[in-house]
């Protein structure tokens, strides 16, 4: 019997590299997830408004601070690279753009639009 105990696993995780589109596809599932985390986040907000004024300054307090904005800045990427990837599905339900060149710019394009919208609303915010 061969000794095949020093062969590498398949695909072997230290040389496969995830093709953009798993990529993509895995990062829409991760932002699903902190989507649903940041909507915790705007009850809390909404709670602190209804809470009266001393509830309100501590919750602007924790969001307006350096942290709380890179959260929020975060939360408001994941929100646009979701609607954008979501788009992009809503597209190939039509059977649309289902061939592997227009896969992989429809990835990028999802990427440079979820950067752009996300800095056009802070720059407008």
């Amino acid at each position: 019997m061969k000794n095949t105990s020093n062969r590498p696993l398949s695909p072997h995780l230290q040389v496969y590299k995830m093709p953009l589109p798993a990529i993509l596809s895995v990062l829409h599932r991760g932002t699903g997830i902190v989507l649903a985390i940041g909507t915790i986040l705007v009850a809390w907000w909404l709670a602190a408004i209804a809470g009266g004024e001393e509830s309100f300054n501590t919750a602007n307090a924790i969001l307006g601070s350096w942290f709380g904005k890179l959260v929020l800045f975060g939360w408001s990427w994941t929100l646009f690279y979701h609607l954008c990837n979501g788009i992009r599905h809503l597209v190939w339900d039509t059977g649309f753009g289902l061939d592997l060149p227009t896969v992989y710019l429809g990835g990028k394009v999802v990427i440079a639009a979820s950067f752009v919208l996300t800095i056009l609303l802070w720059i407008v915010a």
